[in-house]
């Protein structure tokens, strides 16, 4: 049931003795998805006891080096172990002639598959399985360097049958699957029987959106609306507005107020300038407009606890 953020690089584009670039893991239902691949990452994997082995998708924001300058080393480091499985990259179509192009001067090839999946630019689901989906979402950066957030949502369980009043009903076998999708059942004497008196519901579904690089709109939080855990970028403090502005990139105070419209549960704060060595400043900033805020510091990790189930 784990619903798991690791940060493996909280900073900005230039990487400080204590914070690496941007990248991060999250482990939902042990399924391992890593977000962006700054420089080192695969150290930062292996410092903080991450298992990269299990990664097999990877979500490239946009093609800053700060942001995908780590992919090549991970990649090559799978395949000199002699990795088998599938991979799956989702960035700017760019990225594959990047890597293919690396590929090509150094004469080789990885042991296993790579498969890159186009981000467009506008909202779109580019990942599903049969627990989690994960949406894309344009923000607003450099022209050169589109950039896309990511939605990262479980999916709605079946209800759970409770199996002592399922027998006491005579519930039989095949009828199992509709009590999960919540019919109601009928007894062999005509009895409605609700459908409650027999299930319970699943624990609500969890979700987790990560918005880096982006100049403030406040657009932005129709889309990660409700969302149990935000990590927006938090390059600049107020102080620093014209600075943000100019450079496309959010102030700690504009990060909470997107926290603020959106709804969120909780709110972290990443991608700090190397001005900031210490970015509580940057935490008290934006606690005045959303308390429910946390700084980012390389190997944290939050969890999302499974709540109490529905009745």
């Amino acid at each position: 049931m784990k619903f798991e953020l690791t940060i493996l690089g909280s900073g900005s584009a230039v990487p400080t003795s204590k914070r690496n670039s941007a990248a991060q893991v999250l482990n939902i239902l042990e399924r391992y998805f890593l977000i962006d691949c700054a420089e080192a990452t695969q150290h930062q994997l292996r410092r903080f006891h991450i298992p990269y082995n299990k990664i097999n998708h990877i979500f490239i924001s946009h093609l800053h080096g700060d942001h995908y300058f780590g992919l090549m080393g991970l990649l090559s480091s799978l395949s000199m172990q002699n990795r088998r499985g599938e991979m799956h990259i989702y960035a700017d179509e760019r990225l594959q002639k990047i890597i293919e192009g690396q590929l090509q001067i150094m004469k080789t090839r990885f042991t296993y598959p790579l498969f890159f999946h186009y981000l467009s630019r506008k909202e779109e689901r580019i990942y599903e399985d049969r627990s989690v989906t994960v949406t894309a979402f344009p923000l607003l950066h450099r022209k050169d360097a589109p950039v896309c957030g990511f939605l990262f949502q479980e999916k709605e369980r079946e209800r759970t049958v409770l199996k002592k009043e399922a027998e006491a009903w005579k519930v039989p076998i095949a009828f199992m699957q509709y009590l999960k999708k919540g019919a109601d059942f009928i007894s062999p004497e005509g009895e409605i029987v609700s459908n409650s008196r027999l299930t319970v519901s699943p624990p609500p579904a969890r979700s987790y959106a990560y918005m880096t690089d982006t100049l403030f709109r406040e657009r932005f939080a129709d889309v990660v609306r409700g969302v149990d855990l935000l990590y927006h970028e938090a390059t600049y403090g107020k102080e620093l507005e014209a600075v943000a502005k100019e450079n496309f990139h959010s102030t700690a105070e504009q990060a909470a107020c997107i926290a603020c419209l959106a709804g969120v549960k909780k709110l972290l704060l990443g991608h700090f300038s190397a001005r900031y060595p210490d970015p509580t400043c940057l935490l008290a900033e934006a606690r005045a407009i959303f308390p429910n805020t946390f700084i980012c510091t390389d190997g944290d990790t939050f969890e999302i606890p499974a709540l109490k189930r529905n009745t």
